[in-house]
């Protein structure tokens, strides 16, 4: 175990201050794996996928080299990229300093938008408003195979309420290994039955099935197969009557490879329609909800800042509060939840997330570093049985905090 993992010397909230957040400098570091090698494997693909001209993939290629070097300074965004009065706010610590002094949240999610200006996706012209990443996800929706991994939902009414209600927890659970962005350069991570380490599952149910149905907001993931679960779920959710509508919260514009966006939707629920048995049902079922206000896509600007959910704006934080439920999905939501910084991996959950208002519940398949909420003898078994089971995809977690 390296000293990244080694438990901050004095826990959150002392005098001390927080656990230190997470970088892109150490060699050692997961961040810096990221900007080293996932970025140059995302670049190229972007330019294998789109007819890109020589501006843009100069442009893409000086961002890689700034954003990799040990000395270039992060730039604030272009005077015509929306936002960026927001970003200025944001970044205020960190225009003019090397990216290697910067965390590794928020230099992931401003390379994102540097991205984005690169590709021309906020200039007038051509290229405005076209999701770079469109191919891939088009790729993975146009999967052959996806049909039959739908194919354990026919019969499942079959099933007692609360295994049919894990049954369709674990399916959007375990679409979060369909991780673009994490593909580029894994190779998938983890087999069917990925192990759990925390499981809040029944507690869950027990809170969805003894209350009146309210709505359930979910902070969706990636698109493609991980949305084609949760789109499911959503289903059982409103069809079951433990929701009375369910919204989707996607994020408003292209973000960290696959991130779903309200065209996903569209595309999954057209996807999704093609199937035949219960699966094409619930496409049915799901457009009717829409129709109904019973299923809602909405997309903060929030999602696509590199704020933790502690920091919610007042009218998101308004919308969230009175939920039944809200569905964390995905790997950057967890580090948004608990804040990506080197927590113990026993600090308490509900102490994680003490920020965030009602009832919620996260679903991740791990693939970056922070990790809370386990207990000790299971972080001692897992350090000393598969030193990089933080971030390889080969573990996964469900946990709840369902009172304030």
């Amino acid at each position: 175990m390296n000293d990244r993992h080694t438990p901050p010397p004095h826990p959150a909230g002392s005098a001390s201050g927080p656990a230190p957040a997470f970088g892109i400098a150490d060699p050692e570091e997961f961040g810096r794996g990221v900007f080293h090698e996932r970025h140059p494997a995302l670049v190229q693909r972007l330019c294998d996928s789109n007819p890109y001209g020589p501006g843009q993939r100069s442009r893409l290629q000086e961002l890689l080299a700034e954003s990799a070097s040990d000395t270039a300074v992060v730039r604030p965004p272009e005077e015509t990229t929306p936002g960026r009065a927001r970003w200025l706010e944001w970044g205020r610590e960190y225009f003019g300093r090397p990216w290697r002094e910067v965390p590794f949240l928020w230099a992931e999610s401003y390379f994102y938008l540097r991205l984005l200006e690169c590709v021309g996706y906020f200039t007038p012209g051509p290229w405005q408003g076209v999701d770079p990443f469109a191919p891939m996800k088009a790729a993975e929706l146009a999967d052959p195979a996806l049909e039959a991994d739908t194919a354990w939902l026919d019969g499942l009414d079959r099933s007692e309420p609360a295994g049919a209600f894990r049954t369709l927890l674990l399916a959007s659970l375990y679409g979060n290994r369909a991780d673009l962005g994490f593909r580029l350069v894994r190779d998938g991570g983890a087999e069917e039955g990925v192990p759990l380490l925390a499981d809040d599952g029944e507690a869950l149910w027990r809170h969805l099935s003894g209350r009146p149905p309210g709505d359930v907001h979910v902070i969706l993931d990636n698109a493609g197969r991980e949305l084609l679960a949760d789109l499911l779920l959503a289903d059982h959710l409103l069809l079951t009557r433990r929701a009375e509508s369910v919204v989707l919260h996607v994020k408003p514009r292209p973000y960290f490879v696959s991130d779903a966006v309200t065209t996903d939707v569209r595309d999954c629920l057209v996807r999704l329609a093609s199937f035949d048995g219960e699966a094409g049902k619930a496409a049915g079922r799901l457009r009717e909800a829409a129709a109904l206000g019973r299923l809602r896509v909405e997309g903060d600007d929030f999602f696509c800042s590199p704020l933790g959910f502690g920091e919610l704006p007042d009218g998101l934080r308004a919308a969230l509060s009175p939920a039944a439920l809200c569905v964390f999905k995905g790997d950057l939501n967890y580090r948004r939840l608990v804040g990506d910084r080197a927590w113990p991996a026993t600090r308490p959950f509900a102490e994680a997330v003490a920020g965030v208002p009602g009832p919620l519940v996260a679903l991740r398949t791990l693939k970056s570093d922070v990790v809370v909420g386990l207990r000790r003898e299971t972080v001692e078994r897992m350090d000393a049985a598969r030193p990089g089971w933080r971030t390889d995809g080969s573990q996964a977690l469900v946990q709840a905090r369902l009172e304030n």
